[in-house]
């Protein structure tokens, strides 16, 4: 594979300033336990959150989205997919899912991957599991509507090959230990990303297999903290750094340091807010209004307040109070009704 060729590995240079990011993401990759033992009812809090926003923000990328509060019921199960765009989001629940509770267990090779993009596609077409059977050209569309090719991934006939390429030779540079295991999970999913190895569902699949990757290296922050939205926050990033990353990439001529370093940044931003969200929680009242918080957002339709008190019951009724007249001041929440038949709604619901 071209990044992964031995004379492009062995003239890989990074910069002292990516090494200092690595450095940075080994430090608070060392105090996840410390989270762990210190706080682990509030780590609940942040997975739930962070499952939900994982799952719609990879697929909003793709352009892929549900009714307001179907994403969290279908991650809930508390839905079934009605149509094509839900049951993609199901489909990514479920993958997310499975590598969240078993990826010790997973050894990524071709099999995996296929898996993974049936279970993706499965409610939604049905037709995942496959290597791509047409070229798959990146276009950009101009603001006339006039259309260039950005890049053209490898072709349909040569993709099968292609992929087990880079299975044997991630796996064997990882085995050889001489280059640091974030960078080569980076070149990875440069790769993997040219390969462009099924017709639907590569941006998804990637941003999957990344979760993996850091998983199986000991980095569980994506566990706690959406990596999909960081990186939905800074779209236009991650699609310049990969155009960049790119050119030439056929011919290991590229040069995937812009690729790694967007990619380095978004695992060290991720980590800074999980110690900044952790740092909260374990205060008393930042702990009470998370804690709140996380119920609120769990809440499926209208509640009342007995009903968000039942959710949290470590949390007294007059600091929930606290929280929804703070949330009704911000606009984040409506309130309908008084006394027993007072009902509290999300503002997107009450629209």
């Amino acid at each position: 594979m071209p990044s992964f060729a031995s004379a492009f590995l062995d003239r890989l240079a990074v910069p002292a300033d990516l090494v200092q990011t690595i450095r940075q993401i080994g430090e608070q990759k060392g105090r996840q336990e410390l989270y762990r033992l210190q706080a682990p009812e509030k780590l609940e809090n942040l997975r739930q959150v962070a499952m939900i926003q994982s799952v719609e923000s990879s697929n909003r990328i793709e352009g892929v989205v549900a009714a307001k509060g179907r994403v969290e019921a279908l991650v809930r199960e508390k839905a079934t997919p009605q149509n094509r765009s839900e049951g993609e989001i199901a489909g990514y629940r479920d993958v997310l899912a499975t590598i969240h509770a078993h990826a010790a267990d997973i050894r990524l090779g071709d099999n995996v991957v296929l898996q993974f993009h049936r279970d993706l596609m499965i409610y939604a077409s049905g037709a995942g599991g496959a290597w791509k059977s047409a070229p798959n050209e990146i276009e950009e569309v101009r603001p006339d509507g006039t259309r260039r090719i950005r890049f053209t991934p490898t072709e349909p006939h040569l993709t099968p090959a292609a992929m087990h390429a880079l299975h044997s030779d991630f796996a064997a540079a990882m085995k050889a230990g001489h280059i640091e295991p974030l960078l080569l999970i980076a070149l990875y999913v440069l790769d993997f990303l040219c390969i462009h190895p099924f017709l639907d569902g590569n941006g998804r699949m990637a941003r999957l297999l990344t979760v993996l990757l850091l998983h199986q290296q000991g980095y569980e922050v994506g566990r706690y903290i959406s990596l999909e939205r960081l990186i939905e926050q800074t779209k236009e990033s991650y699609y310049d750094t990969l155009y960049r990353a790119s050119q030439g990439w056929h011919e290991s001529r590229h040069d995937p340091m812009p690729w790694i370093a967007y990619w380095l940044g978004t695992v060290l931003a991720a980590y800074r807010e999980f110690a900044s969200r952790i740092g909260r929680l374990a205060t008393g009242h930042g702990a009470k209004t998370d804690i709140v918080l996380s119920a609120i957002n769990r809440m499926i339709g209208s509640f009342s307040i007995s009903e968000l008190q039942a959710a949290c019951p470590s949390v007294s009724r007059d600091w929930i109070k606290i929280v929804l007249d703070q949330l009704k001041k911000e606009g984040r929440l409506k309130l309908s009704g008084r006394g027993r038949s007072a009902r509290w709604h999300k503002a997107e619901m009450a629209e």
